[in-house]
């Protein structure tokens, strides 16, 4: 089952709670830099919403704060937009590979490593 859409926002307050763990919602907005922080509400309004979509949870409560923690897991994130990403070309592969390859994002070691793995699934399927 594919997780819910994440906008930029929501991904960058997911890759926090990944990174630590677990985070108060202050502790989320001084992750951010300085220069691109968004205000401590902005945050706020965010976690909920992500805690609403049940990709965040509370853990605990100190003070009058609560503690997030991630409810997702990055690589379930991350096949989700490679899904949505894959389903604007239709599923074809090429498109993006073309782009990847012209962009200096894909390396021979990438290609390589790419070999190795469909190499493993053609022989599990026939196993």
């Amino acid at each position: 089952m594919a997780g819910p859409k994440l906008t930029k926002l929501e991904l960058q307050i997911m890759e926090t709670l990944w990174n630590q763990g677990s985070a108060s919602i202050r502790e989320i907005q001084e992750a951010f830099s300085e220069k691109d922080r968004p205000a401590y509400t902005t945050i706020q309004t965010t976690v909920y919403r992500l805690e609403g979509k049940k990709v965040v949870r509370r853990v605990k409560k100190v003070g009058n704060f609560h503690i997030f923690e991630a409810a997702v897991s990055r690589d379930a994130a991350q096949r989700r937009l490679v899904d949505d990403l894959m389903a604007l070309f239709g599923g074809r592969t090429q498109p993006v590979i073309a782009h990847l390859i012209d962009s200096g994002n894909l390396t021979l070691e990438d290609v390589k490593e790419a070999e190795k793995t469909l190499r493993k699934l053609e022989r599990k399927d026939k196993s």
